[in-house]
C-alpha cells in the first residue's frame, strides 16, 4: 500500500535549507567556488537523506524502486564529496583533480539509479543497442556544442591535449545522460518522477561541468549561475520521492525519445556551419559527424531487419489466434473504442444465426443484455484508455455476459477482450457460447438438491433450507413435520421397486397438494417425507396450524388407496411434529421430528405425534440398551422363565411358555424395553436361538420324567426370516430329543400381514417338521380369517384385551365368545391369555375355551418352580 504524504512539507523544508545555505555563503562574501561547494554539499546531503528515507518508508508499486533510490542517494553523496573538496583541489597543477574523479563516479551512480527507477528497467534492450543510442545522442549534442562553443575554444587553445582532458568529465556525464534518458522518458510507469528528476540532475551536472571546463581552459573562475544549477536540481530531487503519481504516466512520443532527432539537429547545424565558414580545419568535427552517420545507418539497418521479423511474427500470431478461436467454436469480433463492430469472424451464423453483414458497423451493445451493458462498456473504456497499465494490455480480460441470438434468446457467454495486435485503438473480442455448459450446470444443481423419483427437494436441500430459515428468522413459529408411509416395504417386495417409485410419485403429488405454498416439502429418503413450516411469531395458533397440516397429510395418504400395477394399495402414514426453540440447532430440530415420527409408528401408525422431551430420552435409552445387548448375550446375563398353560377342564398343566428375562447386573430390564432394540439390531436372532435350545433341553428333561408337557415359544419376524431358521429349529429338537409335536411356535397377526407370502412359506416349512403353530394375540384385527385357511394353524390365543373385559363389557364378552366358537368349529385349540379374575375363568369355561394362562392360573417362574408343579396340580392350588 502506498503512503501518500503532503509534498508541501518536504518541499518547503528543502527550499528553506538550500536558500539559507546560499544566503549564508553570499553574505559571508565567499567566492563562487566556495558558494557552489557549500550549496552543493547541503543540497546533495538533503537529496541523499530524502532518498534513503523514502526507500525505507514508502512501499512503491515497482519492486526495483527502493534499490534505485539508494543508488541515486549513493551518487549524490559521492558527488557532494567531490564538489566539497573541489575548492581545495583546484589549487593543484593537474587538469583533472581527485575531486573531479569523485564527481565522475557520483554522476555514474546517479545514472545507474535513474535507469533502475523506471519500469521496465533501462537495460532491457541489449547492451549494444543501448550503447549505440547513447553514442548517437551524445555525439549529436557534442556536435551542436562544438559548433556553438567548443569549436572556438579549441581554436584558441594552446595545448590540445589539455583541452580534451578538461572535457573528459562533461563528456562522460553527457554519455550517461543520453544512456538513461530514452528509457526514462518512454516509461509508462507512474513512478518515473524520481527518474526524470535524476535525468535533470545529470543534465545540470553536464552543463555545469562543461562551463567549469571552459573556465579552466581560459584560466577564469566558473560562473556562479552555472555552479548553482546542480544544487537547484538536487533540491527538486529531494522532493521528488514524496510526490509519486498513483496513475500510469503518459509516455513521451517515441520520436522524441530516440537519438534520431538529435542526429538531425546535429547534422543540420554541422552543414549550416561548414557552409558558413567554408573551412575544412575542423577535422575532429568531421570525424564525429561521419561516425554519427555510419552508426545511424547501421542502427537503421538493424531496426529494419528487426521490424520485418516482428511483423512476420505478428502476422503468424494473428493467424494462429484466429484459427484457434475458429476451431474452438468462438466468434471473433473487432470493435472500435465506441463498441462499433468493425470486423466479424466466421462462426457467427452457425452459433448465433446472424450473417456477418447483420452485425458489421453496428454497436455491439445492441446484442448484449441491457443488464450487462454497463460492465461491457466499462471494459471497453479500460481497454482503449491509453493511460491504462492494467493486465488486459499484456493478455486479455474475461467477462461474462448474455448475447442475443437471432431467435431472440439470450445466450450465456464468456468473452475475452484484448487490444488488437495491429492497432491499439481497436479491441479484439472472442465470444464463447456457454449455453450447453450452463444448462448442464443447472441440471447438475437441480439433481444435487432434488429427488429424481418425486421431483421434490431432497434431504440436502431441506437441511440447508432449515438452517437458513432458523438463522434468518429465528425459532418463532418454525416447525418440522416428518412423515413415513406405513407398510411401504411390502409394496416394493410384492410389485417391485419400479412400481414402488410410481407410488412414491403419487404420494408426493398428494402431499404437495396438502401443504401451503410457502412451506417446503421434501423427500427425506426411502418412504419418508419432510415438511418445513416457516411461521411467524410463535404461539398456540402456529402450533395448531402445524398439527392440522400433519393431520391433513395423514388423511391425504390414508383416505384413498394408491393405484399401482393394476391394483389398489392402501397405505397409512405415521407423522411426527417438532417445534423450533431458541438456541436449538437445526439438526436437533430435524432429529426431534424424526423421533416423534418413530414414536407414531411404534404406536401403530396412522397417527400424529408431537415431540416431547421424554421421547428423546427413550431413544437414548433404547440406544444404550442396544449397545449392551451384545455384551449381555456373551456374559450370559439372560435367563428363562416359564408361564404354565393349563387345561381349563382338567386343571392340568399342559404346556409352558418360555419367556426371556434380562438382569443387567442387579437391575431387572423389562422385556418391553429390550425386545424392540434386540429386534432392530438383529440380536434377537442369536438370543432366540439360545432361548430355543435351552427351553427345548428343559422341557425334554421334564418329559423324560413321564410328564406330558409341551413348550410354546414366541417368534420374531427377523428370527423367522433368518437364512437358517428352519434348520436351527430342527437341530434344537434333535439335540434335545424333544418331539416336534411338543413344540408350539407362536406368531402375531401383524407379522402375517406385513410379509404374508414369505412368512407363510417359512411357517409351512416348520409345519412339515411336525411343529405346531399358533397365532398369538388373535382378534386384534390385523389378519383376516383367510390366513386360517392358508396356514395350517393348530392353535389361536385370544388377546388379553378381550379377556380383560369379560363380565364387565358385553361387547368384549360377545367377541370373546365368537372367537372361542370359531376356534372350536375349526378344530383349533383355543387359549385365553391374561386370566386374572375368577369370573373370567368361569365365563371362559362356559364358553368352551379349552386352555388358559394368566396370573390367576400361574405366574411366570423359573425351571425349579416348574419342577414343583405336579400333573395333579389344581387351579385352586396354583391360584
Amino acid at each position: 500500500m502506498k503512503v501518500r504524504r503532503d509534498p508541501r512539507v518536504p518541499l518547503t523544508t528543502a527550499a528553506g535549507l538550500g536558500a539559507v545555505a546560499v544566503v549564508v555563503a553570499l553574505v559571508t562574501g565567499g567566492s563562487a567556488p566556495v558558494v557552489t561547494a557549500i550549496a552543493g554539499v547541503v543540497t546533495g546531503l538533503l537529496a541523499a537523506v530524502s532518498l534513503i528515507m523514502a526507500a525505507s518508508r514508502v512501499v512503491p508499486a515497482h519492486r526495483r524502486q527502493p534499490g534505485a533510490w539508494r543508488w541515486m542517494a549513493a551518487g549524490a553523496l559521492t558527488w557532494l564529496l567531490g564538489v566539497g573538496v573541489r575548492p581545495v583541489a583546484d589549487g593543484t597543477p593537474f587538469v583533472l583533480t581527485f575531486a573531479d574523479l569523485l564527481m565522475l563516479v557520483g554522476s555514474v551512480l546517479l545514472a545507474i539509479g535513474c535507469g533502475m527507477s523506471v519500469k521496465p528497467p533501462a537495460f532491457t534492450r541489449g547492451v549494444i543497442r543501448q550503447a549505440a543510442d547513447a553514442y548517437l545522442g551524445a555525439a549529436s549534442v557534442f556536435a551542436v556544442a562544438w559548433v556553438a562553443v567548443l569549436g572556438p575554444a579549441f581554436r584558441k587553445a594552446e595545448d590540445t591535449g589539455a583541452f580534451f582532458v578538461a572535457l573528459a568529465l562533461p563528456v562522460v556525464c553527457l554519455l550517461a545522460t543520453c544512456a538513461v534518458t530514452p528509457a526514462v522518458a518512454a516509461s509508462r510507469s507512474g513512478n518515473r518522477v524520481v527518474g526524470l528528476t535524476g535525468v535533470g540532475v545529470l543534465t545540470a551536472i553536464t552543463v555545469a561541468e562543461m562551463a567549469t571546463a571552459l573556465a579552466r581552459l581560459d584560466g577564469d573562475t566558473p560562473p556562479l549561475a552555472a555552479g548553482l544549477v546542480v544544487p537547484a536540481m538536487l533540491l527538486v530531487l529531494a522532493v521528488a520521492p514524496w510526490v509519486q503519481e498513483d496513475r500510469p504516466a503518459r509516455p513521451l512520443p517515441a520520436a522524441l525519445t530516440a537519438a534520431t532527432p538529435l542526429v538531425l539537429v546535429a547534422a543540420a547545424t554541422l552543414v549550416a556551419t561548414l557552409y558558413a565558414i567554408g573551412s575544412s580545419r575542423d577535422a575532429a568535427l568531421a570525424v564525429v559527424a561521419a561516425s554519427v552517420v555510419l552508426v545511424l545507418l547501421g542502427r537503421l539497418f538493424v531496426l529494419l531487419v528487426e521490424t520485418a521479423g516482428m511483423r512476420r511474427l505478428v502476422d503468424v500470431g494473428e493467424q494462429q489466434l484466429r484459427r484457434l478461436a475458429e476451431n474452438t467454436g468462438d466468434v471473433v469480433l473487432v470493435c472500435d473504442p465506441g463498441g462499433v463492430i468493425q470486423e466479424v469472424g466466421p462462426g457467427l451464423e452457425t452459433t448465433y444465426g446472424y450473417c456477418p453483414e447483420d452485425l458489421a458497423f453496428r454497436p455491439i451493445f445492441d446484442y448484449i443484455h441491457p443488464e450487462d451493458v454497463p460492465a461491457v462498456q466499462a471494459l471497453l473504456d479500460r481497454m482503449t484508455d491509453e493511460d491504462d497499465d492494467g493486465p488486459e494490455q499484456g493478455g486479455g480480460t474475461r467477462i461474462s455476459c448474455r448475447f442475443r441470438a437471432s431467435d431472440g434468446t439470450w445466450r450465456p457467454t464468456e468473452s475475452v477482450a484484448a487490444r488488437h495486435v495491429r492497432d491499439d485503438d481497436l479491441v479484439l473480442v472472442t465470444i464463447r457460447d456457454l449455453s450447453d455448459q450452463v444448462a448442464l450446470r443447472n441440471q447438475v444443481t437441480h439433481l444435487t438438491f432434488h429427488d429424481g423419483v418425486t421431483g421434490l427437494p431432497n434431504r440436502a436441500y431441506f437441511e440447508e433450507r432449515a438452517r437458513d430459515v432458523l438463522t434468518r428468522r429465528g425459532a418463532g413459529g418454525t416447525a418440522v413435520i416428518f412423515l413415513d408411509l406405513d407398510g411401504f416395504t411390502s409394496v416394493n417386495d410384492s410389485v417391485g421397486h419400479a412400481s414402488g417409485d410410481h407410488l412414491l410419485g403419487q404420494a408426493a403429488r398428494r402431499l404437495r397438494s396438502a401443504v401451503r405454498a410457502d412451506d417446503t416439502l421434501a423427500r427425506w429418503g426411502g418412504d419418508e417425507f419432510a415438511v418445513l413450516l416457516e411461521g411467524g411469531a410463535s404461539g398456540g395458533a402456529d402450533a395448531q396450524t402445524a398439527i392440522d397440516l400433519a393431520e391433513r397429510l395423514v388423511r391425504a395418504v390414508s383416505n384413498e388407496p394408491f393405484r399401482v400395477a393394476d391394483r389398489d394399495v392402501a397405505l397409512t402414514a405415521s407423522v411426527g411434529v417438532a417445534f423450533a426453540e431458541e438456541d436449538l440447532p437445526p439438526g436437533d430440530l430435524l432429529r426431534n421430528a424424526d423421533v416423534a415420527m418413530s414414536r407414531a409408528k411404534e404406536l401403530g401408525g396412522r397417527r400424529v405425534e408431537v415431540f416431547a422431551t421424554h421421547m428423546h430420552a427413550d431413544v437414548l435409552r433404547r440406544l444404550e440398551i442396544a449397545s449392551d445387548l451384545q455384551r449381555a448375550l456373551l456374559e450370559n446375563q439372560f435367563a428363562i422363565e416359564y408361564q404354565p398353560v393349563v387345561d381349563l377342564a382338567t386343571s392340568q398343566v399342559t404346556a409352558v411358555e418360555a419367556l426371556v428375562r434380562w438382569w443387567r447386573g442387579s437391575t431387572f430390564v423389562p422385556p418391553e424395553q429390550f425386545l424392540g432394540p434386540a429386534e432392530d439390531t438383529g440380536i434377537i436372532v442369536p438370543l432366540s436361538e439360545w432361548i430355543l435350545r435351552e427351553a427345548c433341553r428343559e422341557v425334554a428333561a421334564w418329559r423324560a420324567s413321564s410328564w406330558d408337557i409341551g413348550l410354546a415359544l414366541n417368534l420374531s419376524a427377523r428370527q423367522i426370516m433368518a437364512p437358517r431358521f428352519v434348520e436351527t429349529v430342527a437341530e434344537a429338537l434333535s439335540e434335545s430329543g424333544l418331539p416336534a409335536s411338543a413344540l408350539t411356535l407362536e406368531v402375531i397377526e401383524e407379522m402375517l400381514v406385513e410379509d404374508a407370502g414369505e412368512m407363510i412359506s417359512r411357517l409351512s416349512e416348520l409345519r412339515t417338521l411336525g411343529v405346531r403353530l399358533a397365532i398369538d394375540d388373535f382378534g386384534t384385527g390385523y389378519a383376516s380369517l383367510a390366513f386360517l385357511r392358508q396356514l395350517p394353524v393348530d392353535m389361536i390365543k385370544i388377546d388379553p384385551s378381550f379377556v380383560s373385559g369379560l363380565g364387565r363389557d358385553d361387547t368384549l364378552t360377545l367377541l370373546t365368545k365368537t372367537i372361542v366358537q370359531l376356534g372350536n368349529d375349526l378344530g383349533l385349540i383355543v387359549v385365553a391369555e391374561g386370566i386374572e379374575r375368577p369370573e373370567q375363568l368361569d365365563l371362559l369355561r362356559k364358553m368352551g375355551c379349552t386352555r388358559g394362562q394368566g396370573y390367576l392360573v400361574a405366574r411366570p417362574m423359573t425351571a425349579r418352580g416348574v419342577d414343583s408343579l405336579m400333573p395333579t396340580t389344581t387351579l385352586q392350588n396354583t391360584a
